[in-house]
């Protein structure tokens, strides 16, 4: 399968002699779901951004789809649903307006949707399972219901590559398997590569490929049942049975 993401020796700091991430070497093949995991402050969303072209390495490459990332010419095949916010006041009012959003951002679109992208916003409200509340405010909805607006907004673009950053931040326990289900259904059925970053990782784990944990540069990359059994951080234990 051809790398959908490539990162050779690259190296980050958002100010002279600091390094958020060195030495980091990884490869993506387009079509894997990979869970990119770590604790909070060990760079996993540094290393995101690079991926995604939004910040440029100090040192090394970083290729998306074999062109420098930060140069990608195909940026609306690219869904970002970055690290969770609460729904303000000036937030669209119903899961529809979110997802028409998403579809009028996606690079070539001014004003209204036409029929086809109208079509589009449909099946992705379909394929995240809130057709029944489509016209609800999204306020409204739980904090699950709302990641999966959020995760519909971003597959309404068609995206090849999904980044999904702490998209379980907030919600609960069944809320997160059930995201974690939705979105290895979405990758059967559409084939993107999906990234689910997150700083545990206990809920997808059972659905992911491959797991990358980052503490600055990368400790660990293969299958989660290669894990070792108990994997500490500063803030969080994860036990494996």
């Amino acid at each position: 399968m051809p790398l959908a993401v490539e990162l050779r020796d690259v190296a980050f700091g958002y100010r002279p002699g600091q390094r958020v991430l060195e030495d980091v070497n990884l490869s993506l093949r387009a079509g894997e779901f990979v869970a990119v995991a770590g604790p909070n402050g060990g760079g996993k969303t540094t290393l995101v951004r690079i991926i995604l072209g939004l910040e440029r390495p100090s040192s090394g490459t970083a290729l998306l789809f074999g062109e420098p990332a930060h140069r990608f010419s195909h940026r609306r095949a690219l869904g970002y649903l970055a690290q969770r916010s609460e729904v303000g006041g000036d937030a669209p009012a119903t899961v529809r307006e979110v997802v028409s959003a998403g579809r009028l951002a996606s690079g070539r679109l001014v004003g209204r949707l036409r029929r086809e992208d109208r079509e589009l916003v449909t099946d992705a409200i379909d394929r995240v399972g809130l057709n029944g509340v489509a016209d609800a405010p999204l306020r409204t909805l739980s904090g699950g219901m709302q990641q999966r607006a959020f995760i519909a907004k971003a597959l309404a673009a068609r995206p090849t590559l999904l980044v999904l950053d702490e998209p379980t931040t907030g919600v609960d326990a069944e809320s997160q398997e059930s995201l974690a289900a939705l979105l290895s259904d979405l990758h059967r059925e559409l084939g993107a590569t999906i990234v689910y970053v997150s700083h545990e990782f206990g809920a997808v784990e059972d659905h992911v490929e491959r797991l990358v944990l980052v503490r600055r540069t990368i400790v660990f990359d293969g299958s989660p049942h290669d894990l070792p059994g108990v994997w500490h951080d500063p803030g969080h234990v994860h036990a494996r049975e």
